[in-house]
Protein backbone atom coordinates (compact mmCIF):
# COMPACT_ATOMS: atom_id res chain seq x y z
CA UNK A 1 0.00 0.00 0.00
CA UNK A 2 1.20 3.29 -1.05
CA UNK A 3 1.61 6.78 1.16
CA UNK A 4 -1.93 7.82 2.06
CA UNK A 5 -2.30 10.94 0.25
CA UNK A 6 -3.32 14.60 2.11
CA UNK A 7 -7.06 15.54 0.96
CA UNK A 8 -8.00 19.12 0.49
CA UNK A 9 -11.43 19.80 0.31
CA UNK A 10 -12.39 22.63 -2.23
CA UNK A 11 -15.56 24.08 -3.41
CA UNK A 12 -14.68 27.27 -5.50
CA UNK A 13 -14.38 29.86 -2.41
CA UNK A 14 -11.67 31.81 -1.00
CA UNK A 15 -11.92 29.49 2.12
CA UNK A 16 -11.38 26.46 -0.05
CA UNK A 17 -8.20 28.13 -1.45
CA UNK A 18 -6.94 28.26 1.56
CA UNK A 19 -7.28 24.86 2.62
CA UNK A 20 -5.55 24.10 -0.98
CA UNK A 21 -2.29 25.86 -0.08
CA UNK A 22 -2.04 24.44 3.29
CA UNK A 23 -2.79 20.47 2.28
CA UNK A 24 -0.05 21.28 -0.97
CA UNK A 25 2.16 22.51 2.05
CA UNK A 26 1.49 19.39 4.26
CA UNK A 27 1.69 16.87 1.55
CA UNK A 28 5.37 17.94 0.59
CA UNK A 29 6.56 18.28 4.07
CA UNK A 30 5.21 14.29 4.26
CA UNK A 31 6.00 13.72 0.52
CA UNK A 32 2.74 12.73 -0.28
CA UNK A 33 0.53 12.57 -2.52
CA UNK A 34 -2.20 15.78 -2.60
CA UNK A 35 -5.82 14.81 -3.53
CA UNK A 36 -8.02 17.23 -4.28
CA UNK A 37 -11.82 16.31 -3.96
CA UNK A 38 -14.77 18.50 -4.80
CA UNK A 39 -18.48 17.50 -3.17
CA UNK A 40 -21.15 18.96 -5.33
CA UNK A 41 -24.76 19.08 -3.04
CA UNK A 42 -27.98 18.26 -5.18
CA UNK A 43 -31.34 16.57 -4.15
CA UNK A 44 -30.90 13.71 -5.94
CA UNK A 45 -34.78 12.53 -5.71
CA UNK A 46 -35.48 16.16 -7.73
CA UNK A 47 -32.54 15.87 -10.46
CA UNK A 48 -33.34 11.58 -11.45
CA UNK A 49 -30.70 12.48 -14.48
CA UNK A 50 -28.25 13.02 -12.47
CA UNK A 51 -27.95 9.69 -11.06
CA UNK A 52 -29.01 8.26 -14.55
CA UNK A 53 -25.25 10.19 -15.61
CA UNK A 54 -23.59 7.95 -13.68
CA UNK A 55 -20.00 9.71 -11.67
CA UNK A 56 -19.13 13.14 -12.24
CA UNK A 57 -16.08 13.64 -14.95
CA UNK A 58 -13.15 15.87 -12.54
CA UNK A 59 -12.00 16.89 -16.02
CA UNK A 60 -15.21 18.75 -16.37
CA UNK A 61 -15.84 20.67 -13.07
CA UNK A 62 -15.32 24.39 -12.78
CA UNK A 63 -13.92 24.30 -8.79
CA UNK A 64 -11.60 21.91 -9.82
CA UNK A 65 -10.59 23.67 -13.27
CA UNK A 66 -10.26 26.97 -10.63
CA UNK A 67 -7.75 24.36 -8.24
CA UNK A 68 -5.73 23.56 -11.64
CA UNK A 69 -5.16 27.55 -12.66
CA UNK A 70 -4.62 28.30 -8.89
CA UNK A 71 -1.37 25.75 -8.96
CA UNK A 72 0.03 26.22 -12.88
CA UNK A 73 3.20 27.05 -12.71
CA UNK A 74 4.33 25.82 -9.11
CA UNK A 75 7.19 24.10 -9.41
CA UNK A 76 8.27 21.01 -6.85
CA UNK A 77 3.87 19.69 -6.93
CA UNK A 78 3.58 16.35 -5.82
CA UNK A 79 1.43 13.73 -7.61
CA UNK A 80 -2.18 15.48 -7.38
CA UNK A 81 -5.57 13.85 -8.03
CA UNK A 82 -8.35 15.09 -8.67
CA UNK A 83 -12.02 13.80 -7.07
CA UNK A 84 -15.47 15.12 -7.62
CA UNK A 85 -18.43 13.35 -5.46
CA UNK A 86 -21.88 13.94 -5.55
CA UNK A 87 -24.12 14.54 -2.42
CA UNK A 88 -24.30 15.71 0.85
CA UNK A 89 -21.44 17.14 2.18
CA UNK A 90 -21.50 16.62 5.65
CA UNK A 91 -21.87 13.40 5.14
CA UNK A 92 -19.17 12.68 2.21
CA UNK A 93 -16.51 14.60 3.33
CA UNK A 94 -15.65 12.84 6.87
CA UNK A 95 -15.67 9.46 3.95
CA UNK A 96 -12.56 11.19 2.34
CA UNK A 97 -10.60 10.48 5.57
CA UNK A 98 -10.87 6.97 5.73
CA UNK A 99 -8.42 7.07 2.95
CA UNK A 100 -5.86 9.85 4.16
CA UNK A 101 -3.21 10.69 6.62
CA UNK A 102 -4.62 14.07 6.52
CA UNK A 103 -8.57 16.03 5.57
CA UNK A 104 -7.91 19.87 5.17
CA UNK A 105 -10.87 22.24 4.93
CA UNK A 106 -12.04 26.17 5.20
CA UNK A 107 -13.65 27.31 8.22
CA UNK A 108 -16.83 27.80 5.97
CA UNK A 109 -16.88 27.20 2.30
CA UNK A 110 -19.38 28.82 -0.15
CA UNK A 111 -23.05 28.81 0.26
CA UNK A 112 -22.43 28.84 4.77
CA UNK A 113 -24.49 31.95 7.03
CA UNK A 114 -21.76 35.43 6.87
CA UNK A 115 -22.64 35.15 11.11
CA UNK A 116 -20.85 31.43 11.57
CA UNK A 117 -17.76 30.97 12.29
CA UNK A 118 -17.33 27.54 11.43
CA UNK A 119 -19.13 25.61 8.84
CA UNK A 120 -21.72 23.06 9.38
CA UNK A 121 -19.53 21.28 6.90
CA UNK A 122 -16.34 21.76 8.59
CA UNK A 123 -17.80 20.78 11.58
CA UNK A 124 -18.87 17.44 10.55
CA UNK A 125 -16.01 16.47 8.94
CA UNK A 126 -13.66 17.56 12.63
CA UNK A 127 -16.18 15.38 14.07
CA UNK A 128 -16.55 12.49 11.87
CA UNK A 129 -13.34 11.79 9.84
CA UNK A 130 -11.09 8.73 10.91
CA UNK A 131 -8.13 10.61 10.08
CA UNK A 132 -6.72 14.15 11.99
CA UNK A 133 -8.64 17.12 9.87
CA UNK A 134 -7.22 20.51 9.85
CA UNK A 135 -9.98 23.53 10.05
CA UNK A 136 -7.86 26.62 8.16
CA UNK A 137 -9.85 29.89 9.45
CA UNK A 138 -10.17 33.15 7.48
CA UNK A 139 -7.47 35.84 7.85
CA UNK A 140 -8.26 38.36 10.90
CA UNK A 141 -9.36 36.80 13.29
CA UNK A 142 -8.75 38.78 16.84
CA UNK A 143 -7.13 36.62 20.10
CA UNK A 144 -7.51 38.16 23.61
CA UNK A 145 -5.23 37.36 25.94
CA UNK A 146 -1.41 36.46 25.92
CA UNK A 147 0.45 32.98 25.97
CA UNK A 148 3.85 33.87 25.89
CA UNK A 149 5.91 32.57 23.37
CA UNK A 150 9.16 33.80 21.47
CA UNK A 151 9.10 34.39 17.67
CA UNK A 152 9.49 31.51 15.14
CA UNK A 153 8.04 28.22 13.76
CA UNK A 154 5.00 26.97 16.84
CA UNK A 155 2.93 24.46 17.26
CA UNK A 156 0.67 24.53 19.71
CA UNK A 157 -1.12 21.74 21.88
CA UNK A 158 -3.41 21.32 24.84
CA UNK A 159 -2.22 18.65 27.47
CA UNK A 160 -5.19 17.16 30.01
CA UNK A 161 -3.11 15.88 32.61
CA UNK A 162 -5.98 13.79 34.06
CA UNK A 163 -6.63 12.38 30.75
CA UNK A 164 -3.70 12.71 28.34
CA UNK A 165 -4.81 11.62 24.55
CA UNK A 166 -1.39 10.14 23.18
CA UNK A 167 -2.76 10.45 19.65
CA UNK A 168 -2.86 14.20 19.70
CA UNK A 169 0.70 14.37 21.70
CA UNK A 170 2.27 11.92 18.78
CA UNK A 171 0.53 14.57 16.02
CA UNK A 172 1.16 17.34 17.34
CA UNK A 173 5.41 16.41 17.90
CA UNK A 174 5.19 14.88 14.15
CA UNK A 175 3.59 17.99 13.05
CA UNK A 176 6.20 20.64 15.05
CA UNK A 177 8.99 18.08 13.59
CA UNK A 178 8.05 18.04 10.30
CA UNK A 179 8.13 22.22 10.18
CA UNK A 180 11.26 22.27 12.48
CA UNK A 181 8.41 24.63 15.34
CA UNK A 182 9.04 24.30 18.47
CA UNK A 183 5.97 22.44 20.71
CA UNK A 184 4.11 24.69 22.65
CA UNK A 185 2.10 22.46 25.62
CA UNK A 186 -0.72 24.29 26.76
CA UNK A 187 -1.57 22.48 30.20
CA UNK A 188 -4.19 24.28 32.71
CA UNK A 189 -5.39 23.51 35.67
CA UNK A 190 -8.72 24.36 37.03
CA UNK A 191 -8.65 27.17 39.53
CA UNK A 192 -9.60 28.61 42.50
CA UNK A 193 -10.53 25.09 43.75
CA UNK A 194 -13.74 24.53 45.80
CA UNK A 195 -15.21 22.24 47.44
CA UNK A 196 -19.24 21.80 49.24
CA UNK A 197 -19.47 23.41 52.33
CA UNK A 198 -22.75 22.60 53.24
CA UNK A 199 -25.73 21.53 51.37
CA UNK A 200 -25.69 24.74 48.54
CA UNK A 201 -22.48 26.50 49.44
CA UNK A 202 -19.45 26.58 48.27
CA UNK A 203 -15.94 26.85 50.33
CA UNK A 204 -12.77 27.69 48.92
CA UNK A 205 -10.67 24.49 49.32
CA UNK A 206 -7.27 25.59 51.08
CA UNK A 207 -4.37 23.90 48.88
CA UNK A 208 -1.82 26.53 47.67
CA UNK A 209 -1.70 27.55 43.97
CA UNK A 210 1.91 27.22 43.62
CA UNK A 211 1.64 23.20 44.62
CA UNK A 212 -1.02 22.58 42.19
CA UNK A 213 0.96 24.56 39.35
CA UNK A 214 4.18 22.55 40.10
CA UNK A 215 2.04 18.66 40.18
CA UNK A 216 0.50 19.60 36.98
CA UNK A 217 3.61 20.66 35.05
CA UNK A 218 5.54 17.49 36.61
CA UNK A 219 2.55 15.12 35.32
CA UNK A 220 2.75 17.04 32.05
CA UNK A 221 6.67 16.62 31.88
CA UNK A 222 6.04 13.19 32.63
CA UNK A 223 3.81 12.61 29.41
CA UNK A 224 6.19 14.49 27.35
CA UNK A 225 9.16 12.72 28.05
CA UNK A 226 8.65 9.39 25.55
CA UNK A 227 7.70 11.67 22.64
CA UNK A 228 10.31 14.01 23.58
CA UNK A 229 12.73 11.02 23.34
CA UNK A 230 10.72 9.80 19.90
CA UNK A 231 11.57 13.70 18.34
CA UNK A 232 14.68 14.71 19.79
CA UNK A 233 15.08 17.32 17.39
CA UNK A 234 11.70 18.89 19.13
CA UNK A 235 12.09 21.26 22.20
CA UNK A 236 8.83 21.03 24.08
CA UNK A 237 7.67 23.94 26.31
CA UNK A 238 5.50 23.32 29.36
CA UNK A 239 3.19 26.19 29.44
CA UNK A 240 1.07 26.00 32.93
CA UNK A 241 -1.43 28.39 34.00
CA UNK A 242 -4.47 28.34 36.27
CA UNK A 243 -7.90 28.79 34.24
CA UNK A 244 -9.97 27.39 31.39
CA UNK A 245 -7.92 25.52 28.75
CA UNK A 246 -9.79 26.84 25.23
CA UNK A 247 -8.79 30.48 26.31
CA UNK A 248 -5.38 29.70 27.01
CA UNK A 249 -5.23 27.66 23.59
CA UNK A 250 -6.88 30.43 21.56
CA UNK A 251 -4.50 32.97 23.03
CA UNK A 252 -1.71 30.69 22.17
CA UNK A 253 -3.35 30.32 18.51
CA UNK A 254 -1.91 34.36 18.25
CA UNK A 255 1.25 33.77 15.17
CA UNK A 256 1.37 29.77 15.68
CA UNK A 257 1.59 27.76 12.68
CA UNK A 258 -1.04 25.17 13.93
CA UNK A 259 -3.01 24.26 17.02
CA UNK A 260 -3.31 21.03 17.77
CA UNK A 261 -6.38 19.65 19.95
CA UNK A 262 -8.17 15.96 20.58
CA UNK A 263 -11.68 14.70 19.61
CA UNK A 264 -13.73 13.11 22.29
CA UNK A 265 -13.35 9.40 22.96
CA UNK A 266 -16.50 7.22 22.36
CA UNK A 267 -18.16 6.57 26.05
CA UNK A 268 -20.49 3.69 27.23
CA UNK A 269 -23.41 5.81 27.38
CA UNK A 270 -22.46 8.20 24.69
CA UNK A 271 -21.29 5.89 21.33
CA UNK A 272 -21.86 8.70 18.77
CA UNK A 273 -18.57 10.83 18.14
CA UNK A 274 -18.04 13.82 20.21
CA UNK A 275 -16.16 17.14 20.36
CA UNK A 276 -15.39 18.03 23.90
CA UNK A 277 -16.18 22.19 24.37
CA UNK A 278 -12.39 23.36 24.05
CA UNK A 279 -12.00 21.48 20.83
CA UNK A 280 -15.26 23.40 19.98
CA UNK A 281 -14.23 26.40 21.18
CA UNK A 282 -10.70 26.18 19.97
CA UNK A 283 -12.04 25.75 16.01
CA UNK A 284 -14.69 28.69 16.24
CA UNK A 285 -11.84 31.62 17.92
CA UNK A 286 -8.17 30.43 17.17
CA UNK A 287 -6.62 32.49 14.95
CA UNK A 288 -4.60 29.84 13.30
CA UNK A 289 -5.18 26.34 11.53
CA UNK A 290 -6.52 24.19 13.78
CA UNK A 291 -5.91 20.06 13.95
CA UNK A 292 -8.36 18.16 15.91
CA UNK A 293 -7.10 14.41 16.10
CA UNK A 294 -9.08 11.47 16.35
CA UNK A 295 -8.57 9.42 19.55
CA UNK A 296 -6.06 5.68 18.97
CA UNK A 297 -8.02 2.95 18.54
CA UNK A 298 -8.75 0.77 21.75
CA UNK A 299 -6.51 -1.71 22.16
CA UNK A 300 -7.58 -5.19 22.31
Amino acid sequence: MGTLPVVAAVDGSDDGLRALDFALDAARRREAPLRVAHVRQYAAWAQPEVLAAGPPDPDDDPVLDQVRGHLAGREGLPQVEYLVLEGAPAALLPELGSTAQLLVLGSRGRGGFASLLLGSNGMAAARDAECPVVVVPRPGREVHGEAPAAPGPRVVVGLQVDSPDEATLAFAFTEAALRGARLQVVAAFAWPIQDWAVPGELAPVMIDQGAVENETRVLAEGFLAPHSARHPGVRAEPYVAPGDAAGHLVAASKDADLVVVGRHRRRLLAPARMMGSVTHAVLLHAASPVAVVPPAPPED
